[in-house]
């Protein structure tokens, strides 16, 4: 009789079992470029003294400083989305309702920039935010998968 060893079968489930496993593609890609921005956000709020010219800029909001208004909100964003896709890479129990959350705050903020912007500022013309596309897809897998996610 062949006995079957327990000892190793939390290896044989783990590939399945993953959460990294219920992103797709298209968010895995953008979780990388999101690193890396929050990395750089961060060295921009710490060195932002010694920049003359930073060109900042995110959901049609752009900015030549980070210690600017603008530019700081650009990167407390930048900052917010690093930490959501540390938190999404490294299967954190938090990280799709930080993700949701994130979603959320990017249609708001490309709708308010859409619609209430070039309205009320005469030197801002109306432009239709094409990150709106992939935003409500992000938002819409990150509400599919948040059961499966924290139930793992």
């Amino acid at each position: 009789m062949e006995e079957k060893s327990t000892a190793f079968a939390e290896f044989d489930n783990n590939i399945l079992t993953r959460r990294r496993n219920l992103l797709p593609t298209w968010i895995k890609v953008f979780l990388w470029i999101f690193l890396i921005g929050g990395a750089l956000s961060a060295i921009f709020l710490i060195a932002g003294s010694l920049m003359t010219h930073v060109s900042l800029s995110i959901y049609g909001i752009s900015a030549n400083h980070p210690y600017s208004m603008t530019g700081l909100l650009i990167c407390f964003l930048f900052l917010f989305k690093g930490i959501v896709a540390y938190g999404l890479w490294f299967e954190q129990n938090w990280a799709v309702q930080a993700a949701i959350v994130d979603a959320i705050i990017g249609i708001g903020i490309c709708l308010i920039m859409m619609v209430i912007i070039p309205f009320t500022i005469p030197t801002i013309s109306f432009t239709i935010r094409l990150e709106l596309i992939p935003l409500y897809f992000y938002l819409k897998k990150m509400q599919n998968i948040k059961k499966t996610w924290e139930s793992l």
